[in-house]
């Protein structure tokens, strides 16, 4: 995607989330100065495999196992402090240096212990399938103008008097929800007195980074977290993450303008799985699903929730390519297909006894929807040691073409297996 007219690329989720990205970016960043992740939380996971070795990133952008690559955690991330330096312990237990190669942004919003609180008792009520971790109620904070930032950091004597007023306000809602569990002011005045001294020497305006990086001719990928159909505008609303996962929130996220967005990659599975609650029109049912889970591998690299599985869905990508500008697709996991003998693609839906090849705005629309599905001849074939596109069997290749045909962005990179050598430029 690197070339002299594309400085910046943005990675994007292009279904449910779980497509890959992770493996995307470490890819890409061999190319790349910095890499900035512009929205979410720990909620996250992106698994990258060098070699033997499995790491998973959850706020810390993927870029990081390259060496000369700065990695920016941009302002529409909600930072759990916790976790962000557990990170960063784990990567310098396993020999990766770190050192004054990762920046966070001081607009960034903290995730506090009250957060997780309020998550996991709303949870209770709404049943969304959330993964608990406090994103919910921090960008609530956020949006509602109750949030405390990097930046509140470096005067703790209002960043104390914020907290007494926010404590309270989480405690009264807890009681309110039925929850037996309350906040501790005490608690979060010492954990924001042990963060300072460890955030501050981080904290940048990340904006104005990478801003001065792209005048200077550095290359630049913006990551998202989660899926464009998880994105709390154009997804499947309510069930949908809190932040814009498409990539109309990577300029806002990173704190760059819009212009300076060259190009954008939707990463899609070869098939279609989803985590929690929501419609998924074209969920395999038992044994196919579970043949699929298995093989793909599908829990959660955060929660290790089994993943929904099911076939591909063309009419979520044509929708992602359309909502994201997609200018490429990369397509993950084609060998979990490699065994199938047949593989269904859904072209459209029957919605109400009418042909529908446009997302529903409703969730239950689209969980009354039927796919309209086209079969593919397996290639029964492994495709794991492809290197090149005429690598791949005829019926493989066939099925790609196909993919592009229908999502109406062209296939730029094809993963076969979970290490860095396993993946196609096409």
């Amino acid at each position: 995607m690197f070339d002299a007219r594309t400085a910046c690329v943005v990675v994007v989720g292009a279904q449910w989330g779980d497509e890959g990205k992770g493996k995307l970016v470490d890819v890409l960043a061999e190319r790349a100065d910095y890499v900035v992740r512009y929205q979410g939380g720990a909620n996250a996971g992106h698994t990258v495999v060098i070699g033997d070795s499995h790491f998973i990133l959850r706020q810390i952008p993927s870029g990081i196992l390259h060496g000369g690559v700065t990695c920016v955690v941009g302002n529409g991330v909600v930072l759990e402090p916790a976790t962000f330096f557990g990170e960063l312990d784990q990567l310098a237990e396993r020999g990766v240096d770190t050192s004054r190669r990762i920046l966070v942004s001081d607009r960034a919003h903290l995730v506090l212990p009250y957060h997780k609180l309020l998550d996991a008792a709303s949870e209770k009520s709404q049943n969304i399938g959330t993964t608990g971790r406090g994103i919910g109620p921090a960008y609530e904070d956020k949006y509602g103008r109750r949030g405390i930032r990097v930046a509140d950091l470096r005067r703790l004597d209002c960043a104390r008097a914020l907290l007494t007023d926010r404590v309270t306000r989480a405690n009264r809602l807890l009681e309110l929800m039925g929850s037996a569990e309350r906040a501790s002011l005490e608690q979060h005045e010492e954990l924001l007195a042990r963060l300072a001294p460890r955030l501050l020497p981080l904290a940048v305006d990340a904006g104005l980074v990478v801003h001065r990086g792209l005048r200077a001719g550095r290359r630049v990928l913006l990551e998202g977290a989660q899926g464009a159909l998880l994105d709390v505008d154009h997804g499947t609303y309510p069930y949908v993450t809190s932040s814009n996962t498409t990539a109309g929130g990577a300029a806002v996220g990173a704190g760059i303008g819009p212009t300076a967005i060259q190009g954008v990659l939707g990463v899609v599975k070869a098939y279609t799985t989803r985590v929690g609650n929501g419609p998924l029109p074209t969920e395999a049912e038992s044994p196919v699903g579970e043949r699929l889970r298995e093989l793909g591998g599908e829990f959660g690299s955060v929660t290790g929730r089994p993943r929904r599985c099911g076939w591909f869905d063309a009419t979520v990508v044509r929708y992602a390519v359309r909502v994201n500008g997609l200018t490429g697709l990369a397509v993950t996991k084609l060998d979990v297909l490699d065994s199938f003998a047949e593989i269904p693609v859904c072209t459209a839906y029957r919605l109400d006894g009418a042909v529908c090849e446009e997302m529903p705005a409703v969730a239950d629309a689209l969980g009354r929807v039927k796919p309209v599905y086209e079969v593919h001849e397996g290639w029964r074939q492994p495709t794991g040691g492809a290197r090149r596109l005429a690598d791949l069997p005829a019926a493989a290749r066939a099925y790609l073409d196909r993919l592009q045909t229908l999502s109406g962005a062209p296939v730029r990179y094809v993963s076969v297996g979970t290490r860095r050598d396993q993946i196609i430029e096409v």
